[in-house]
């Protein structure tokens, strides 16, 4: 049995019997629905939109990623520069230094190798950023094996230069005899007339007249391997042997100012003018070999004269005259 309920009416000043109205649990019931459906949409609101809604260590880890994105691209931006310098030193290596000492340039294929096949980067994918990540590591990776490639290329080259200068320092460049010290240049390469025989015969080399005692100069840098009068016809004579295929002969010298063993560099004075052995007056028979064989000394004075001295001397030497040995 429901209880009766009473308010108290201030007017009459007595207790009045609470009437029940129909419809009001019909609009309690429609409120607490609404209520409830309300409750349920802001629930739902929340729910949708809390990934966005972010804690502060949250917040923090965020920027930190952020910056390490930012820090990724500038990274990349880098490699590229470092990589289009390192493509135009690539470019001189091949097409300046190789060319210059003569050695093959490297091939692209040889430069880019051992970047195709198996998926190196696999451990980085299947991650938000996985194609900056991969992408920076595969550049880092072209990166390095370029600048490996491109170090022992240079290595290579500083070893040729140094082979170069030392070729260059070798080459017998310069006369055995001044210019200044010359009585003349009395006969060149080629066929002359024999002092002894008055026969027409092959000279080997050139013949450089001046005083006796007159000193005589190595034309190159190179090690003594003869000082004696052993070699039949040219007396006193000095053999410098150069590497690379080169040698030079002295002959005819008054007297040396070296020995066999020694080290000498172009200009040292290696002995004088004399007229020892097969020889008709003071001068230096001068010779020069290339892997064993004789070759016309004039090619080699580069070295010494101005052009105009050397087309002087070159006139002179293609004279047919009579040789002094």
């Amino acid at each position: 049995m429901s209880k009766v309920k009473y308010y108290y009416d201030s007017e009459t000043l007595s207790y009045r019997k609470i009437e029940k109205r129909k419809g009001r649990k019909l609009k309690i019931f429609a409120l607490s629905l609404l209520g409830m459906f309300l409750s349920g949409f802001l629930l739902l609101l929340v729910y949708i939109n809390l990934p966005s809604v972010q804690t502060p260590k949250e917040l923090a880890l965020q920027r930190e990623l952020n910056n390490m994105e930012l820090q990724f691209e500038l990274l990349n931006k880098k490699m590229n520069q470092a990589q289009a310098v390192l493509a135009e030193v690539e470019d001189r290596d091949n097409n300046l230094y190789r060319v210059y000492f003569e050695t093959n340039p490297i091939p692209e294929e040889q430069r880019k190798a051992g970047f195709g096949g198996i998926n190196r980067y696999k451990d980085l994918e299947g991650f938000n950023n996985s194609k900056l990540i991969v992408n920076t590591s595969r550049n880092l990776d072209i990166l390095t094996k370029q600048i490996v490639v491109q170090s022992k290329s240079l290595d290579e080259i500083a070893k040729l230069a140094e082979e170069k200068e030392k070729l260059l320092a070798a080459i017998p460049a310069i006369q055995p005899v001044k210019n200044e010290d010359l009585t003349r240049m009395a006969s060149g390469f080629g066929y002359r007339t024999d002092p002894f025989t008055k026969a027409r015969k092959f000279h080997y080399g050139m013949d450089f007249t001046a005083p006796r005692g007159t000193p005589v100069y190595a034309t190159g840098d190179g090690k003594i391997t003869r000082a004696d009068n052993t070699a039949t016809g040219y007396g006193n004579h000095v053999v410098i042997d150069h590497g690379y295929g080169y040698e030079s002969l002295y002959g005819h010298l008054y007297k040396y100012n070296v020995r066999a063993g020694q080290k000498v560099q172009r200009g040292d004075i290696i002995g004088f003018v004399g007229s020892t052995g097969r020889s008709e007056a003071p001068h230096c028979h001068y010779e020069v070999f290339k892997d064993g064989e004789r070759i016309n000394p004039i090619n080699f004075y580069y070295g010494s004269l101005t052009s105009e001295e050397f087309s002087e001397i070159l006139r002179k030497s293609q004279e047919e005259n009579q040789s002094l040995d």
